[in-house]
C-alpha cells in the first residue's frame, strides 16, 4: 500500500508516522493490488481528542473509518478494527449476492472470517422516487430545513448536475454532485 500522513492541528513526528504504517501494513494481506492501492490517513486534533481518519482508495469502492479517542494510538486501532469490520460486511453480503467480481478481484477475502450475524438480511424497506426540480443550493437547503431532513437531492440549475446537500457533523453544509451532468 501506498502511505499518506497528514497533520490536522498536529505535527505528524517519525513516531506517528510509522505508528500508522505498521499497523495498517497488517491490512497489506487483505489486497491483491497492495502496490497500485492508496491509504490516506488524517490525523487531528480538537480540544482533548484526537481523531484519526482512513481512507483506502480501491478502485471498485473506498474503505472509509473515522475514529475519535483521547489517545491517538488507541484512535488508530479502533479506526482498522472498524475497516476490518467493514470488509467482514462487504464479504458477508457478497457471498450472500453472489458479489462484484471487481472487488473480489481487489480483495483477498480468504484471510478474512465473515461477520458473524444471525440476523436476517437487510432488506429495502421502502423505495421512493420523485422528480427532481432545477434550483440553486440555497433553495435545497431551505427545502432541506423545512422538511426537518439532513439531506436534500436536487438538480443543481447551475449545471444539470444531480445533487445531494447535507449537514455536515462539523458544521455547516456539504455537497455532493454526479460527475456526469444529466443528458
Amino acid at each position: 500500500m501506498k502511505y499518506q500522513i497528514i497533520g490536522k492541528n498536529i505535527q505528524v513526528t517519525d513516531a506517528i508516522s510509522s505508528a500508522i504504517e505498521k499497523k495498517l501494513s497488517k491490512m497489506d494481506k487483505f489486497f491483491l493490488i497492495n502496490d497500485e492501492v492508496e491509504c490516506r490517513a488524517v490525523v487531528s486534533v480538537h480540544g482533548e481528542t484526537q481523531r484519526v481518519e482512513v481512507t483506502i482508495f480501491l478502485p471498485q469502492m473506498p474503505l472509509r473509518a473515522e475514529v475519535e479517542d483521547a489517545d491517538l494510538y488507541a484512535a488508530i486501532d479502533l479506526a482498522i478494527d472498524k475497516l476490518v469490520g467493514q470488509m467482514r460486511k462487504v464479504k458477508t453480503r457478497m457471498d450472500r449476492s453472489r458479489g462484484r467480481e471487481s472487488f473480489v478481484n481487489a480483495v483477498q477475502f480468504q484471510d478474512l472470517e465473515d461477520e458473524k450475524d444471525d440476523k436476517e438480511p437487510d432488506v429495502v424497506v421502502r423505495a421512493k422516487s420523485y422528480y427532481l426540480q432545477s434550483m440553486k443550493i440555497d433553495e435545497a437547503i431551505l427545502r432541506m430545513e423545512a422538511l426537518g431532513h439532513d439531506f436534500f437531492m436536487y438538480l443543481d440549475e447551475d449545471d444539470d448536475r444531480i445533487s445531494v446537500v447535507y449537514i455536515r457533523r462539523d458544521g455547516g453544509y456539504g455537497v455532493i454532485q454526479a460527475e456526469n451532468p444529466i443528458a
